[in-house]
């Protein structure tokens, strides 16, 4: 069985009461269904087997997820750039500081 998901915003043209799809993603839609292609985020070709698995659901989000991964984030980068701001602000503030002394106002703490 053949899943397609074009749910996603960049495969339809949002609508002020509904939403309309192009001629381009009507031909998409139809190409994919005609050659049974697979494409990530979009559509899979899915074993009864599988579909037996999951109770016989058909709701299409659990075979064709459009979600994407999220960002990884090295934390050792982060905290060396962080590491480096707070010496750069410590810096910035005592050459401040050196200037509010000499005009005799008080320092930033």
């Amino acid at each position: 069985m053949l899943f397609i998901n074009a749910s996603s915003e960049d495969n339809f043209e949002k609508g002020k009461r509904q939403n309309r799809l192009s001629p381009e993603h009507i031909d998409k839609i139809v190409s994919t269904y005609q050659y049974r292609k697979e494409e990530a985020r979009y559509s899979r070709r899915v074993s009864m087997e599988e579909i037996e698995k999951n109770d016989y659901n058909l709701n299409i989000s659990r075979y064709v997820s459009t979600a994407t991964d999220e960002e990884k984030i090295d934390l050792a980068v982060v905290h060396a750039e962080l590491t480096a701001l707070e010496q750069q602000i410590k810096g910035a503030t005592g050459k401040h500081n050196e200037f509010l002394k000499e005009l005799g106002l008080p320092p930033l703490l």
